[in-house]
Order: C-alpha cells, then structure tokens, then sequence
C-alpha cells in the first residue's frame, strides 16, 4: 500500500499565496542517502525565490520548498553506516523539507546538539553551512579581524555575528531599526550600525577598514563594501535581494589588494557540503552544545501555515529565524 505525506506545493510562481496544502507520496531513500520523519522545517529566502521562480531546484532535487528539517532518521538507504533508524537529526536538504518525510544525503546530516530540542536545531543547517562556508572558508576571516556583516538580525546575520565572535574576531553588523541592532549588540557585535541613520562606509573606515564583509544586499551595497574593506580585505556576496548588477571602478581594489568572492550552497555538490558538514562537526557543534553559540528563533508557524511564514519573512520584521511546525518534538 503507497504510503501519502502532507506536504506543501508551490502552485505556481508567485507570492506566498501559492504555496498550498497536498499530498505527496513519501519518499525512498537512495543509496547514500537517509529518509527523516520531519520535526521542523526552517524558512529561508532562497524558499521565497523558489516560491517566486527566481530559484529552481537542482537537477534530481525535490520540486518542493525547504532546505533544512531536524527530525528523526526513518528509513536508512544502501551503503549508508553513519546512521541508525531512531536517530535524532538535523539535516541540509537539496529540498523537500516542507514535508512530513524527506530524503537527503546521509553525509549532509548532523546530530542534534546536545541541550537543543527539535525546533532550535532545526534553524541550524542552512544558515551554519553558509556561513562557516563563505565567511570562514572564502573569507579566510581571523581572529583579531574587523568582520562586517549586512542584515545582521536575519538568521544569516545572527549566525555570523555568534561565529565570528566565537572565534576571536572583531564584530559589526547593519540592520534597520534600533531594535534589530540592539539585537545584534546583544549577539556580541561591537558596533550594531543603523543603516537608515548612518553610513556603515564612514563607521568602518574609521575603524581601519574591514577585513572581510559578507554582504546578500548587493545593488550599490557592493561599490560601497569595496571602499569600507581595508587593504587586502574580502568581499564575500551570498545574496542580492538590490540586484546583482553594479557599475565599479576596480582600479582601487587593485592597488589595495582586495577580493570578491562568493558562493550558493544548493547546486555545491554532495562531496562539498559533506566536507562543510564535517567541519561543523568538529569546529562548532562544540560551541553549540557548551552554549556559546544558539539559534536565534522568531516564531514557528503550522506547516499549513507555510505562506504567513513566508509572508512574514518577506516583511524583513523578524529578528533569527522562522520554522515551521511538521511533527512537533519527538
């Protein structure tokens, strides 16, 4: 007999409206691969590019929004020794965690930190692979260094902020209300820098420039970063929610010895989020389950409640991340 799930459906290309109710049947896991019962799903931007057909899965991916779910490993495919069925994890997805089961590359998953529930580990994936990625990995940061990161109160921010600190370096952040930067200040930001009232180019200049910038605004942000980074500093563009084209002189960056650089983590091969996964484990779970480093989390929704998520999200009014409720704890 077919076993059937709930899942959401993007309907259409569109706005959050279209995401809608339906059932799929459940997935099998390949080789290398494990089935999880979901817990919870997080909510992220790239599920809203989906949503709107800026964003489409990769070649053999599930059609279905969500990049992250903590939950239980169900069903383990052939070759896969890392994992039992009963196991609780949290997991980077190639899609499909808008579900009650998804299938995902046994070596994209992670134990679930020691003192965190379902709900806050689920929050982890996405936004630790991308940042330990781009920020540690193609921005080479240091401790001692000057580290500025746009939107620092969206789950992106929150995370780099927490990590970059973790790790000895010096900590600044944008956002857009003094709330959002009093979160920041709180995260462990030196200087949280309102965007609406002052120039981040004139904070970080005085500071002696930074040494490296993660930036997912894009549009005239990137001119701009490139006159706030120090000598020999880096540029690292995840994102481009002002658009992805800018007119540049590169003379400066030439003679200061600067880079641009940047990545997606979707179409990365398994091979290299498995090498990311791997770092993980070792360098920052620890901080995790000692509690020097958390989630930050604004609000769970319903899975049926998928389009206030994404709704909410799009409004740029939260503060962390925003999950979806699937199985609940288990």
């Amino acid at each position: 007999m077919t076993q059937m799930m709930r899942v959401i459906e993007i309907g259409r290309p569109g706005g959050p409206d279209v995401l809608t109710v339906a059932s799929r049947e459940v997935p099998k896991p390949g080789p290398g691969e494990v089935r999880i019962r979901v817990a919870f799903a997080g909510v992220n931007r790239p599920d809203a590019l989906q949503r709107a057909g800026a964003y489409a899965p990769p070649p053999g991916a599930s059609d279905l929004p969500g990049l992250e779910c903590s939950g239980i490993v169900d069903r383990i495919g052939e070759g896969v020794t890392d994992w039992s069925e009963g196991d609780r994890v949290c997991a980077l997805l190639p899609g499909g965690g808008y579900a009650q089961y998804v299938v995902t590359p046994a070596a994209h998953c992670l134990p679930v930190p020691e003192g965190l529930g379902m709900k806050e580990a689920a929050c982890l994936p996405e936004t630790f692979f991308t940042v330990w990625s781009n920020v540690f990995g193609r921005g080479r940061l240091q401790a001692g260094e000057r580290f500025l990161v746009h939107g620092g109160s969206s789950g992106i921010g929150t995370t780099a902020i927490q990590l970059a600190r973790a790790f000895g370096a010096r900590v600044f952040a944008t956002a857009g209300s003094a709330e959002k930067c009093a979160a920041c200040t709180r995260l462990g930001a030196e200087r949280a820098i309102n965007y609406r009232e002052e120039d981040f180019v004139e904070v970080l200049t005085a500071e002696g420039g930074a040494d490296v910038i993660l930036d997912m605004v894009g549009g005239d942000y990137i001119a701009r970063n490139l006159k706030a980074l120090a000598e020999d500093g880096r540029l690292v563009q995840i994102a481009f929610l002002q658009g992805p084209k800018a007119e540049l002189n590169l003379a400066p960056l030439m003679a200061r010895r600067q880079t641009i650089t940047g990545s997606t983590l979707r179409p990365q091969s398994v091979l290299a989020k498995a090498r990311i996964a791997e770092d993980l484990a070792r360098e920052v779970w620890p901080l995790i389950a000692a509690g020097r480093v958390a989630p930050v989390m604004f609000r769970t929704f319903p899975l049926a409640e998928a389009a206030a998520a994404h709704a909410l999200m799009e409004s740029s009014e939260h503060i962390g991340k925003i999950v979806l409720e699937v199985g609940g704890e288990a």
